[in-house]
């Protein structure tokens, strides 16, 4: 297998891969919008009152993750990925200063993933395979 096949194939394994990783956070704002207002409060400091307002954001990172995973639109779709998740990541920040403490060991696994959104962005118009043009 030559480097271009071996790099496309890498690539669309990452993007799928930290796909799978987002729509599971997206979804738990339309199955568990008080999870997810919970984490809101908890993480960013941002009450969210009711659910419409938890539906509103899944809607809009649905629609930015399926055009993150089809290649439509990439320095915008992958930078707001990649946004996303570096938020996610520096607001976790106390969970990394205790790390043995409960399961906040579960948090760094956030930084390899954040490597990989990285990598995404720089790599993004490489990243052609199975997507959209």
């Amino acid at each position: 297998m030559n480097t271009d096949k071996r790099l496309a194939i890498s690539l669309l394994l990452l993007r799928v891969s930290v796909f799978v990783v987002m729509l599971v956070w997206t979804l738990d704002k339309f199955i568990n919008p008080g999870h997810a207002s919970a984490v809101f409060k908890k993480f960013y400091f941002i009450s969210v009152p009711g659910n419409q307002i938890m539906y509103f954001i899944g809607t809009v990172e649905l629609i930015i993750l399926l055009g993150f995973i089809t290649g439509v639109k990439k320095r915008f779709t992958y930078g707001a990925v990649l946004l996303f998740h570096a938020v996610s990541t520096l607001a976790s920040s106390t969970n990394y200063l205790a790390p043995y403490e409960g399961a906040n060991a579960l948090f760094f696994a956030a930084w390899p993933m954040l490597a990989a959104f990285i990598t995404l962005y720089l790599l993004r118009e490489q990243d052609n395979y199975l997507t959209i043009r």
